[in-house]
């Protein structure tokens, strides 16, 4: 644990990485240097010591519950009330956001399967293509939010859109991410699965409604961890049910303020060890010179297709100039929920590690290049604003339709 909180905070602090790499994602690539890839090749010695069993199981148990809890706040942020107001220009924008880096990236997965080991002992080949078109195309919402506060957009009419476009593709990903764990083996439970959870979320939602604020902070946690134990006993993830937990919530039912300082507080005390523990799971197993050229792959693919993929939709609504580019590289922004989606596959076994840990850095990447390409965007469409000082409303037809 020391080494997890210290290592990312000195380096980040030292050379004051901030705007190209906020903490959150020098503590990734701290776990990534820290894995068996580096650490372990290094000195392997020492991280056999440091990292034995009984350990990576005791940060396991508190990465996983971790990150649960942060993908049930991420579930219950989702506004979809908004999305489907305006759901003419939204429906277009997150449509061909997510389908352009969806394409490219599964034509980079069938690239990469002309070599051997990116398939996962229980993957099948349509699995692992899709599993990785899917890690191309997501967009992490929680570190979406980081990003545009630290913008100063957050709650500007174009922070606004672009949190729009993520949460209607964030449904969409956790809808795929279920269609390729669906095990045939399994159909009845799974389908009796979410017709319990259909009519269970009925009956959260009249509870939680008559509930003081208070007490709906831990009949939310129980309402997370149920959820989570019958998705995984009926073959998904629980995962799948830390998601679906929270999307049927209302966020209106929590003061945003709390909220917000949960998030943070979360993402403070214990996600930095589902960082480490994450990169604990990267291997180089077919060659450091494949995976790394995979994840070159991987990132032309996923920003090429999200920039096409948004600058048609900016043609088709009739968008302001350079709104679409800025939108495009804010979409970038995959590290957590591409993070928490490939652990996934990973540990149905779908993917290979070594896939695994070119999809990962992939996500660095994307993640590291949207704060530095946006910023300089954004003054200059600043500058061509009126005087009001509002960043842009809705893209001008797309509102207009909806």
């Amino acid at each position: 644990m020391l080494i997890i909180f210290t290592l990312p905070y000195l380096v980040w602090r030292v050379f004051r990485t901030e705007y190209y790499a906020p903490l959150v994602v020098v503590q990734i690539i701290a776990g990534i240097l820290l894995g068996p890839g580096v650490l372990g090749a290094a000195f392997p010695d020492y991280y056999t010591f440091v990292f034995n069993p009984q350990v990576i199981g005791a940060l396991n148990g508190i990465a996983w519950w971790a990150v649960m809890i942060f993908v049930w706040v991420a579930g219950i942020e989702l506004d979809l009330k908004q999305a489907w107001q305006a759901r003419g220009e939204t429906g277009i924008t997150a449509g061909l956001a997510l389908a352009m880096p969806l394409a490219f990236g599964s034509l980079a997965a069938m690239v990469m399967l002309n070599f051997d080991g990116w398939i996962g002992v229980e993957g099948a080949r349509w699995q692992v293509v899709l599993g990785i078109g899917m890690a191309c195309a997501v967009t992490a919402l929680p570190i979406l939010v980081l990003f545009l506060e630290k913008l100063a957009i957050l709650r500007q009419p174009l922070g606004q859109r672009i949190l729009r476009y993520a949460s209607l593709d964030d449904l969409a990903i956790w809808g795929l991410l279920a269609l390729i764990l669906l095990d045939w083996d399994r159909i009845g439970r799974q389908g009796g699965f979410l017709v319990a959870f259909t009519l269970a979320a009925f009956a959260i939602r009249a509870l939680m409604r008559r509930l003081p604020e208070r007490d709906r902070w831990y009949v939310g946690l129980l309402w997370l961890a149920a959820c989570g134990f019958a998705a995984d006993w009926a073959g998904l993830h629980f995962m799948v049910g830390a998601f679906l937990s929270g999307a049927v919530l209302d966020s209106d039912w929590f003061d945003r303020t709390q909220m917000d300082r949960f998030r943070d507080h979360i993402l403070l005390a214990i996600m930095p060890v589902f960082f480490l523990s994450t990169g604990l799971r990267t291997q180089w197993d077919v060659g450091g010179v494949m995976v790394f050229g995979a994840a070159a792959l991987l990132l032309v693919a996923s920003v090429a297709g999200k920039l096409a993929g948004v600058h048609l939709a900016g043609r088709i609504l009739g968008w302001k100039k350079g709104e679409a580019s800025i939108i495009g590289w804010l979409l970038q922004t995959k590290a957590l929920i591409m993070i928490i989606f490939a652990n996934i596959l990973l540990d149905k076994q779908i993917i290979t590690s070594a896939t695994f840990t070119a999809v990962l850095l992939m996500a660095v990447g994307s993640t590291m290049l949207s704060i530095p390409v946006v910023t300089p965007r954004l003054r200059r469409l600043a500058d061509m604003v009126d005087k009001s000082g509002q960043l842009s409303g809705s893209g001008v037809r797309g509102d207009r339709s909806s």
